[in-house]
C-alpha cells in the first residue's frame, strides 16, 4: 500500500473515531436543545448562550492555553518515545492546571457583579455567577484531562470519555430543567462542569505519573516553553471568545434576550452540528501536525490531505441541511425558530470556506509562531466582530448568515496566501479540483433551494445530494479502499 493511501486511511479512521463520538455527542445535544427550547423557550436560549459565552472569556484567560500548548508539547515528546519527558511534562501540567483553574474561579467570583452588569445589563446575575465559579475551576481542570489524553494519542479513551460525560451530562441535567426551568440554568452548568471532570480524571487514572520534587524555579523552568505558546493560545482564544461574546452583546442591546436566544440556537447549527466535522478531524489532526512541525514539505502533504478529506466530507453535510434546514430547524427547537432558518443557510454555506481554512490555519499553532498567530487572531475577530455588528444592523439574522458566509470566504482567502508566502503551502491540482467541482455543487444547491415551486425544488435538491455523496465516495474510493476502511472500522467497534 502506498504511503498516500496509508495517510488518507489514518485520517479517515481517526475521523471515522471521533466522527461517531460527534455524531453521538450531537445527538445528545439535540435532546437536550430540544428539551431546553420547549421548557424555557428562546429566553433560555439567551441566556445560556450569555452565560457561556461570558465563562469562556474567563476561561481562556485564566488557562493560559494550556490546553493546546500541552498537546503539541506531549505530541513532540510522545513521537520521539521518550515516555520520561512525556510523564515530566502531563506532571507539570497538572500543577498549573489547578493553579489556573483556580485562579478562574476566583476572578469569576470577585467580578461577579461587575460581569453580569456588562453582560446582561443589570445585577440580576451576581450571584450566578458567583455559583459559576466552581463550574469555571471544574472545566478547567477537565481541560487539562483532555490535553492529557490528546496528546498522549490514546484517541479511543478520549472518545469514549466524550461519550460518557455527555450521556451522564443530559441524564442529570434534564431534570433541572424540567423542574426549575430558567432557575435550573446555573445548577445545570455546574453539574455538567463537575461531570465532566469526573469522567475523564477515571479515565486518565491508568497513567502513571512519577511525582517529581522540582521546586518552584525548576517547575517554571520546564513549564515556560508550554507558557510562552500557551500565553499567545490563551490571548487568541481570548479574543476569539470576546469578539463572539461582544456580538452576543450587541444582538441583546438592540432586540432583547430572544434574539440572542436565536441567534444562539442558529450558532449551535452552523458551529457545533454542522462544525462537528471540524471537532472529528481536530483531534488527531493537531497532534500528527505537531508531531512533523519541522519538515514544511511533510506538513504540506498533510495540510492537502486533510483539506480534501475535509472537503469531501464537509460537502454533502451543507448539502444535506440547505435541503432540509426548514425541517432541521423545527426538529431541533420549534416553528418560533423559524427566524433563523436563513442565518442557518448562509452560515452552513461558508463552512465550505471553513474546511480549507481549518486545514492550514493548524500549521501556525503547530510551528509555534505565535506573533503571527495574535496579529492574525486581532485581524480575523476584530473583522468578524465588525462583519457580524454591520450584517445584522442591516439584515437581521439572515444578514448575520451573510456575515459568516463572507468572513469565512475572507479567513480562507487570507491563510491561503499568508501559508504559502511563510511555509510554502501550496495546493495540488487534485485538491483544486475538488475544490472548485464542491464548490459547485453547494453554489448549485443553494440555487435550487430559491426555485418557488415545491416539486421542482426539492426535485432538483435530492438530486443534488444524490451528486454530493456520489461524488464524495467515487474521490474516496480513488485515494484509499473504502472497503478495508470500513471493515477495518467494524472490526474495530466489534472490538471495544
Amino acid at each position: 500500500m502506498s504511503q498516500q493511501k496509508k495517510s488518507y486511511i489514518q485520517i479517515m479512521k481517526s475521523t471515522s473515531l471521533f466522527g461517531g463520538v460527534q455524531v453521538f455527542n450531537t445527538l445528545i445535544s439535540v435532546i437536550r436543545s430540544k428539551a431546553i427550547a420547549i421548557l424555557i423557550g428562546p429566553v433560555g436560549f439567551g441566556v445560556i448562550g450569555l452565560l457561556n459565552s461570558t465563562l469562556r472569556i474567563i476561561g481562556d484567560f485564566t488557562k493560559i492555553g494550556l490546553d493546546t500548548s500541552a498537546v503539541k508539547e506531549i505530541s513532540e515528546k510522545n513521537s520521539d518515545k521518550n515516555s520520561s519527558k512525556v510523564t515530566e511534562i502531563i506532571f507539570v501540567l497538572e500543577k498549573l492546571i489547578w493553579f489556573t483553574g483556580s485562579a478562574g474561579a476566583l476572578l469569576t467570583l470577585l467580578f461577579s457583579k461587575y460581569v453580569s452588569q456588562f453582560t446582561f445589563g443589570n445585577t440580576e446575575y451576581t450571584f450566578a455567577f458567583v455559583w459559576l465559579s466552581i463550574a469555571v475551576f471544574f472545566t478547567q481542570l477537565a481541560k487539562g484531562k483532555i490535553a492529557i489524553l490528546q496528546g498522549t494519542r490514546r484517541l479511543k479513551k478520549l472518545a469514549s470519555a466524550n461519550l460518557t460525560a455527555s450521556t451522564v451530562s443530559l441524564l442529570l441535567t434534564l431534570p433541572l430543567y424540567y423542574i426549575f426551568e430558567l432557575k435550573g440554568i446555573v445548577p445545570a452548568l455546574i453539574a455538567s462542569a463537575i461531570i465532566t471532570f469526573i469522567v475523564f480524571k477515571l479515565f486518565t487514572k491508568d497513567i502513571d505519573i512519577p511525582r517529581f520534587s522540582f521546586s518552584k524555579s525548576e517547575l517554571f523552568h520546564k513549564s515556560k516553553a508550554m507558557l510562552t505558546l500557551g500565553a499567545t493560545m490563551s490571548f487568541t482564544s481570548m479574543v476569539v471568545a470576546l469578539s463572539a461574546f461582544l456580538v452576543q452583546v450587541f444582538i441583546r442591546s438592540t432586540d432583547g434576550l430572544d434574539a440572542v436566544g436565536f441567534y444562539s440556537a442558529g450558532f449551535l447549527i452552523v458551529n457545533a452540528y454542522v462544525g462537528m466535522i471540524f471537532s472529528a478531524m481536530s483531534t488527531d489532526y493537531f497532534p500528527r501536525l505537531a508531531a512533523i512541525n519541522t519538515d514544511n514539505e511533510k506538513m504540506n502533504i498533510a495540510v492537502n490531505q486533510q483539506a480534501d478529506v475535509a472537503i469531501l466530507l464537509i460537502t454533502p453535510v451543507i448539502v444535506l441541511f440547505i435541503t432540509f434546514t426548514p425541517f432541521i430547524v423545527e426538529l431541533l427547537y420549534s416553528s418560533k425558530f423559524n427566524v433563523i432558518i436563513g442565518f442557518v443557510t448562509f452560515g452552513v454555506l461558508g463552512t465550505f470556506f471553513k474546511a480549507v481554512s481549518f486545514s492550514m490555519g493548524y500549521v501556525i499553532i503547530a510551528k509555534g509562531h505565535s506573533k503571527v498567530f495574535i496579529i492574525l487572531s486581532i485581524l480575523f475577530n476584530t473583522s468578524f466582530l465588525v462583519i457580524c455588528v454591520l450584517s445584522y444592523s442591516s439584515g437581521g439574522l439572515t444578514g448575520i448568515g451573510l456575515g459568516y458566509l463572507l468572513y469565512y470566504f475572507l479567513h480562507f482567502v487570507t491563510l491561503k496566501i499568508l501559508t504559502k508566502q511563510l511555509y510554502g503551502i501550496s495546493f495540488t491540482k487534485s485538491l483544486y479540483e475538488t475544490l472548485i467541482i464542491c464548490a459547485l455543487i453547494c453554489a448549485s444547491c443553494y440555487g435550487a433551494s430559491l426555485v418557488e415551486s415545491l416539486y421542482l425544488r426539492y426535485s432538483l435538491l435530492l438530486i443534488l445530494v444524490g451528486v454530493s455523496a456520489g461524488y464524495s465516495i467515487v474521490k474516496f474510493q480513488q485515494k484509499m479502499d473504502l472497503k478495508q476502511l470500513l471493515n477495518s472500522v467494524f472490526k474495530r467497534c466489534k472490538k471495544d
